[in-house]
């Protein structure tokens, strides 16, 4: 795995990124030139609190990726922010999953767009 939080870390199929994406992406001045990312890999990631009950927060995370899944769990194109339900973040997800397969990704308005 790629990322250090692998225990609770559950990602989507990938998918192509489409041609209005891409451009969104190559604007987006994380994006490796040498290492072209042809795909996003929406994941969502829990990380379980420091107390004595277990408890997690939620956030939902999308990674350009190459074709094998490959991608730098350092630079996410966008994180959601926390949230307490696992079933509210893979809802988000599966939303970003539906925009992503119709090219529409970069009209979203992300809240919290890495830059």
């Amino acid at each position: 795995m790629k990322t250090p939080n692998y225990h609770d870390f559950y990602q989507k199929a990938l998918i192509p990124i489409g041609f209005n994406d891409l451009l969104s992406l190559k604007e987006f001045e994380s994006y490796e030139v040498d290492s072209p990312s042809t795909h996003w890999l929406i994941a969502v990631e829990g990380e379980q609190l420091p107390q004595s009950n277990i408890y997690f927060l939620w956030k939902v995370s999308i990674y350009p990726a190459d074709c094998d899944g490959d991608f730098n769990w350092k630079k996410p194109f966008y994180c959601s922010p926390t949230m307490e339900s696992m079933d509210r973040a893979h809802e988000l997800a599966c939303s970003l999953v539906t925009s992503s397969r119709l090219d529409q990704l970069s009209t979203l308005s992300l809240q919290e767009k890495i830059s």
